[in-house]
């Protein structure tokens, strides 16, 4: 029978955790910058393009699971989010996959602006997932209107069709991946490869 993740405090000092069966515990802005261990913030790309603090790396909660295989789980995890709930969400998942040491921000990215934590200010593009339905309706809307000259122009509809289907079955959209390499999305921070719901 396989041992409970066994949580223990990690060398911060000052820090509170989350132990294995207790409410979750939150460190303070001021005790991240004691931190030690990864940063992880869990909102979505678009989100994080936009704000953000320094040493924060992005990583989807849709994702997390799957990044965090390649991690040490001895090293400690600090996670957060824009207020918390979602940081809360992925203590917990980290938790079960067996992470030794993992904390959330109290009060997220909202928490750091008003503790006077430098925030990197970006504009960001439009989400991957709405360029994608702006440029699928784009092409259609060609499609049929070239239609009423040759009729072989549906064979396009049928294309994207076929590929917004695909997009959504699998998670994979090559039009995301695409325009995910467009001159004004490459500024983005690097993350896992888009899908078509990469906005999210």
């Amino acid at each position: 029978m396989c041992a409970a993740p066994r949580w223990v405090t990690a060398a911060m000092g000052g820090g509170r955790y989350m132990k294995q069966g207790e409410t979750m515990r939150k460190v303070s802005v001021s005790e991240m910058e004691r931190w030690s261990g990864k940063v992880i913030d869990v909102r979505n790309l678009d989100e994080f393009v936009g704000e953000r603090i320094e040493r924060a790396e992005c990583v989807p909660l849709d994702r997390l699971l799957k990044a965090a295989s390649a991690w040490d789980p001895s090293e400690p995890v600090l996670v957060m989010c824009k207020s918390g709930v979602r940081s809360e969400q992925a203590a917990r998942q980290l938790a079960e996959a067996g992470f030794a040491e993992v904390a959330m921000l109290e009060g997220g990215l909202e928490a750091c602006k008003r503790g006077g934590v430098n925030v990197i200010r970006q504009r960001a593009p439009m989400p991957i997932f709405r360029q994608v339905m702006v440029a699928a309706g784009l092409i259609l809307l060609t499609s049929l209107l070239l239609a009423q000259i040759d009729a072989r122009w549906l064979w396009l509809t049928g294309f994207v069709g076929f590929g917004l289907t695909v997009g959504g079955w699998t998670g994979f959209c090559p039009m995301a991946k695409l325009l995910a390499w467009m001159p004004w999305n490459r500024a983005r921070p690097a993350v896992t490869e888009p899908t078509c719901c990469s906005g999210n």
